[in-house]
């Protein structure tokens, strides 16, 4: 069994700039530190972390493992940006290795669809929110397009949803 976390980038500010260079705002960091609180106090620190490249999902990712205490590396993808299910669960086969929980943070629709497509529930998932997967798999490099999970919970920064 593996442990998939599913993390919307926090809120970022709309500036003259690109879409992949956007910053978090003040709220979205403040966001994000909270999701990784909740992880610590639920005892969900990842193994291992991958991201999209843009600045608001690298920004997320960062803040996000700082209030964890994760001591790895944060893994950025550029194959992550504004992608769809399949080039998550590729991502997830090539770098999962031996981890048992790996937190993704990306974007929508992606995130919303890869949820949908592991655990057959369609979710709205708001900027900052989490989703935790428990998956019915014994490798990472397993995943693949029939892999199905259970929704285990819901996290947005200012509640803590059971599912």
């Amino acid at each position: 069994m593996k442990t998939l976390l599913l993390l919307r980038h926090a809120r970022a500010r709309d500036v003259d700039t690109t879409d992949h260079a956007r910053p978090l705002t003040t709220d979205g960091v403040r966001s994000a530190e909270r999701v990784g609180a909740m992880l610590r106090e639920a005892s969900l620190v990842p193994d291992l972390v991958l991201t999209s490249s843009a600045v608001r999902a690298r920004d997320t990712a960062q803040s996000v493992i700082e209030a964890t205490g994760y001591g790895g590396n944060l893994h950025v993808l550029d194959e992550l940006y504004l992608s769809g299910p399949v080039a998550y669960l590729e991502a997830l086969r090539r770098w999962g290795g031996s981890a048992d929980r790996v937190l993704v943070v990306g974007h929508n629709p992606g995130i919303e669809d890869l949820l949908q497509h592991l655990t057959q529930r369609r979710e709205r998932m708001a900027t900052a929110t989490l989703a935790e997967c428990a998956l019915r798999l014994e490798a990472w490099s397993d995943i693949g397009p029939r892999t199905q999970g259970e929704l285990r919970r819901l996290y947005t920064p200012s509640t803590d949803i059971d599912t």
